[in-house]
């Protein structure tokens, strides 16, 4: 029964050596790309009205009865 043991851990051994290594069959190269460039921001609605002006701050005076 040990045998069986030492045997399945080290198969495990092994497999996690072999996943793990870095044999250098990867040859595989990335290039890096450059993002585009960034143009200004342009408006959703160019014909868009502007906004209304702000209330006052302190209310009109109530009108004379």
């Amino acid at each position: 029964m040990k045998k069986l043991i030492l045997a399945s851990v080290s198969a495990l051994a092994l497999f996690g050596v072999a996943a793990c290594s870095d044999s250098g069959t990867d040859n595989t190269t990335t290039q890096s790309t450059n993002p585009p460039a960034a143009e200004p921001m342009k408006p959703a609605t160019p014909d868009a009205p502007k906004p209304a002006e702000p209330a006052p701050a302190t209310p009109a005076p109530a009108p004379a009865q």
